[in-house]
């Protein structure tokens, strides 16, 4: 019995020594309700397994993220997780990440790889679902016809282009065709920003039935002014993420449109593959999290869920 004893307590180090592995984490900003949670998920899910994990905040820089994966690399961590500023960029990160042979995992935003190599993964949701079940509700609200104008995240982000190509896709269904975009512009993900524009566009004398933007803050801000300007009651809007401000603001009658992207399931999953990967594991290149349509009528089972 003298003999087991030790043994045991080696292989119980032994074990958690294997799941203290370290994962180093660049965000493209830290002041994003939406990427908050997903990191706050990454957070409990790392200490869940037993893992190290370190966050540094790209404040939307290239050159600051690129700079952090380079820290990252010189700290010889176990894997790294990055949710890119710019999709343009990633091509690069991946090469300097591969090149150091160390496990590479993208977290909510697309890279701009034309191809994953090995060892490197993305977690996040399929854009082509989000603006498309945003676009054919507000189509359904809109009895197929009426203006719209569209709020864009930031310009070099794939998320943003892509939600806004799928309005653009959903106008073109023939029970669509009676829509038409009266103007697009970029609002960074703010809804100060979003505010303002919107501010600027009624100013110009735009009237539109619709706000399609591509998130809920950007939403909330074109709700704002619409409400000072006393025109939100005759106005549908519409957001992404089903972020908790977001559902509030429908609990209230004002956003009568979002989309449930899974922060959780995209923090825990971008967690879970790097450690995977790390072990040595085959993962999958692309691992998807749904996206859920909500409104007024569904709304009560996604309070909460975040």
């Amino acid at each position: 019995m003298k003999r087991i004893v030790p043994l045991l307590i080696a292989a119980t180090a032994l074990s958690v020594a294997a799941q203290a592995a370290t994962l180093g984490v660049s965000m493209a900003q830290f002041d994003d309700n939406f990427l908050t949670a997903v990191r706050g998920s990454m957070q409990a899910r790392a200490q869940e397994l037993k893992a190290q994990i370190q966050f540094e905040d790209a404040q939307s820089d290239v050159g600051r993220q690129l700079n952090q994966i380079q820290n990252f690399i010189a700290q010889r961590v176990d894997a790294i997780i990055i949710n890119p500023v710019d999709a343009d960029a990633t091509p690069r990160m991946t090469r300097l990440v591969t090149r150091a042979g160390i496990p590479l995992v993208y977290v909510n935003r697309m890279p701009g790889d034309k191809q994953l190599p090995a060892k490197v993964a993305f977690v996040g949701s399929d854009e082509r679902q989000s603006g498309t079940l945003q676009m054919t509700e507000v189509c359904r609200l809109l009895h197929g016809k009426g203006d719209v104008v569209v709020m864009i995240g930031e310009l070099s982000n794939q998320s943003s282009r892509q939600r806004t190509q799928d309005v653009y896709d959903v106008i073109a269904r023939p029970e669509c065709h009676g829509i038409r975009v009266l103007d697009k512009q970029a609002a960074n993900w703010r809804r100060t920003e979003a505010a303002d524009l919107m501010t600027n566009w009624l100013s110009a004398g735009l009237r539109p039935q619709a706000v399609v933007a591509n998130d809920d803050e950007m939403a909330i801000g074109a709700i704002q002014s619409l409400r000072q300007a006393k025109l939100l009651a005759q106005t549908v809007v519409a957001g992404i993420d089903a972020t908790p401000d977001g559902l509030a603001a429908m609990k209230a009658g004002e956003l009568k449109v979002t989309v449930f992207q899974n922060a959780p399931g995209q923090g825990r999953g971008a967690v879970d593959t790097a450690l995977k990967l790390a072990r040595g594991e085959t993962v999958p290149g692309f691992n998807w999290v749904p996206f859920e349509l909500v409104t007024p009528a569904n709304l009560a089972s996604y309070q909460g869920r975040r």
